[in-house]
């Protein structure tokens, strides 16, 4: 490289940033060189300094050519797929980020054909762990994109944390520094946040929280985060009135009862001394197993009992109108309920939609599993009442679509295989369903926007709820009945009274859509999982976000709430089940057992087990009790972060699990529709 292009070179570079007493002082020094070297014949060769050349060479490029930027991350990525293998899965951690920021830099600049290069060249990088945040990338094709479209505007107003080690972070400061990546250097300095820990990198690769491309600003997520909540339950509740009548069974009297009536049975069979003593054979096996199983069950019975009182802060239905038949049923079930515990699984009842044609798009069950309810493409919603179905059918099986179509809002009693009412209103596909708590009425939402509420007692339509402007995914109806909660495709969630046609709150803040929402137990809040990968827990009297939970990487799918209301489970698309305590909004377990989405997730009556359904064709059992008592620091040192057990895996032969739900007895119902194996 000769003098003159250096020369040319720098002027360039200087008359382009507009330094104007620069390139004159740069003139003038190039002259009294040129005179000093006429006169002694000694100028200074200034490409005789490699580095100096090269440093000049990079700073004459124009600073928004494609071409440093496409040069730089290239040269980043071999360095980061070379590096020793302790180091690699934190180093290349970096690359996700400054590979998004690169690429709209450069359609920031105007250059969308070399954007759209490098955009491919290196997307099947990422392609697995964040494919759906390339899609959203894909449309960005114009600077106006950049601010039109939520979310690249967030990405650029906002950084990046990452976890990595010291060593690793001083490894790439120094990569970056001697390689003179300017514009990477930029791009770490001003979107990405380290995280840096000291000692040697943590084992685990496939750390949730290792890289959180979040939605708003950490430092905003965590003033939120420092609101009060009050998440303990509701004064005057039936299983508190239970509790203080001392209603509640324990498994040992349940069993001395079972075993009074059988020692009565035998003893009216047989001889009096004969039957004494079979009797007291049999009363000490049992005394023994049900002493064992108390010592069991009697903590995690404790939890929901120890949790704290909170008024209701929304005006609670007045429950004098509810049959006393119906207040018996519960409480005869509340004092049969079996405490489950790790040794102690509970029973499982699923039913299999079969000849659905892939039309059925959700499912749901009551809370005494009498009744199962199915969504379909096709705008209708079937209910199918099981005790009906048992006596002509015979078994669990609900047949779909295949069925010739019932009379409108009638029951079919043809041929006796089509034991369901069909509910006909919607004009688009039904997206969920709900029942109420009583099962006397229920919710579905559809693509047409709406909310219908239906009753099962006179099998006809007796509202339609319109508000929303796009189509609603999810519906839920709130522990007492009366209000409901919908989660729209129009990034916000609304509650409803069953009484008004308007809605009570609008809950606004997601960056996209919200897919699924949960009452927490005291129904004084509300969770919502959106496409932005986040939670947020909303109160529900002032309509303000009181949590965010941030650290999934995909689309949250579903959501459940502990029975004692102190612990959240969500669940996203790629099979991440993740574990928050909603007092510090701080993940305390993540577990990975799932290898497809998780469409379900339901909390045991006692809270001491969380079941999950997922697209893999399989329901599994997790233990809570262990993980939310589990020291974190232990487990963080020994490096291992799934700290829920899996107790166990129930697979089905092919049927994925759209809804779980547990009976107030706690038996889990599931439901799924039977897909053909390939």
């Amino acid at each position: 490289m000769d003098e003159e292009a250096v020369v040319k070179f720098v002027e360039t570079y200087l008359k382009k940033k507009g330094f104007k007493q620069a390139e004159l002082a740069f003139h003038e020094e190039i002259q009294h060189q040129q005179q000093q070297q006429n006169n002694s014949n000694n100028a200074i060769s200034i490409h005789s300094d490699p580095d100096l050349s090269s440093l000049l060479h990079s700073l004459s490029q124009p600073e928004d050519s494609p071409a440093r930027y496409q040069d730089e991350y290239s040269k980043l990525r071999s360095w980061a797929y070379s590096s020793l293998d302790l180091y690699k899965h934190e180093l290349l951690r970096v690359l996700y980020p400054v590979f998004v920021h690169c690429y709209m830099d450069i359609v920031a600049k105007g250059h969308i054909q070399e954007a759209r290069n490098f955009f491919n060249s290196f997307r099947e990088d990422h392609e697995m762990m964040h494919s759906r945040d390339l899609q959203k990338l894909e449309g960005v094709l114009s600077p106006s994109h950049l601010e039109e479209m939520e979310f690249a505007h967030t990405l650029r107003q906002s950084k990046v944390n990452i976890k990595i080690c010291q060593y690793s972070n001083e490894l790439l400061m120094q990569y970056l520094r001697k390689s003179k990546c300017t514009i990477i250097l930029g791009i770490v300095n001003e979107h990405i946040n380290f995280q840096v820990s000291p000692g040697q990198p943590i084992s685990i690769s496939d750390d949730p929280d290792a890289v959180t491309l979040i939605g708003s600003s950490q430092d905003a997520a965590n003033q939120i985060n420092k609101k009060e909540i009050r998440w303990g339950l509701l004064e005057d509740s039936i299983e508190e009135r239970l509790e203080k009548t001392g209603g509640f069974l324990s498994d040992s009297e349940k069993t001395e009862g079972e075993t009074k009536e059988g020692d009565m049975d035998e003893n009216k069979k047989r001889s009096i001394d004969g039957g004494k003593q079979g009797a007291s054979i049999k009363k000490s096996k049992k005394d023994k197993a049900a002493s064992a199983t108390t010592k069991i069950a009697r903590p995690e019975a404790n939890t929901v009992s120890a949790a704290p009182r909170v008024k209701p802060e929304l005006p609670l239905p007045v429950i004098s109108f509810r049959p006393a038949e119906v207040e018996q049923s519960i409480l005869e079930d509340l004092r049969n309920r079996v405490q489950l515990s790790s040794v102690t699984l509970p029973s499982v009842s699923f039913y299999t939609f079969i000849n659905t044609h892939n039309g059925l798009n959700c499912s749901s069950i009551s809370h005494d599993g009498s009744l199962v309810a199915g969504g379909f493409s096709d705008s209708s919603l079937k209910v199918w009442d099981m005790a009906k179905l048992g006596h002509q059918a015979g078994n669990s099986i609900l047949q779909g679509e295949n069925d010739a179509a019932p009379s409108e809002q009638g029951q079919s009693t043809n041929s006796g295989k089509r034991s369901y009412t069909l509910f006909q209103g919607h004009s688009g596909p039904v997206h969920s369903a709900t029942f109420s708590p009583l099962g006397d009425f229920i919710l579905s939402s559809s693509a047409d926007t709406t909310v219908r509420l239906w009753s099962t007692k006179l099998n006809a339509n007796l509202v339609c709820y319109k508000g929303h402007n796009y189509p609603v995914w999810d519906v839920q109806f709130s522990p007492v009945g009366q209000y409901f909660a919908s989660a729209s495709h129009d990034r916000t969630a609304r509650i409803w009274s069953m009484d008004r046609i308007q809605p009570l709150r609008i809950m606004a803040g997601h960056l996209s859509d919200v897919d699924c929402l949960q009452w927490h137990a005291n129904c004084n809040y509300i969770a919502t999982g959106s496409s932005d990968k986040t939670v947020r827990l909303w109160d529900v009297q002032s309509g303000e976000c009181v949590r965010i939970f941030i650290g999934h990487r995909s689309m949250i799918l579903s959501l459940a709430m502990s029975p004692d209301g102190r612990y959240m489970a969500s669940a996203d698309e790629d099979g991440t089940i993740m574990m928050w305590d909603l007092s510090s909004g701080r993940c305390i377990s993540p577990l990975i057992g799932h290898n497809s989405c998780v469409w379900s997730l339901a909390f045991s009556c006692e809270g001491s087990l969380l079941a999950s359904g997922s697209a893999d064709c399989t329901v599994k059992l997790w233990d809570v009790t262990t993980s939310t008592k589990a020291p974190k620091t232990e487990e963080s040192k020994s490096g291992n972060t799934n700290r829920l057990r899996l107790l166990k895996t129930l697979p089905t032969k092919s049927t994925p699990v759209y809804a779980l739900r547990f009976s107030r007895r706690n038996l889990l119902f599931a439901a799924g529709a039977l897909a053909k194996s390939q």
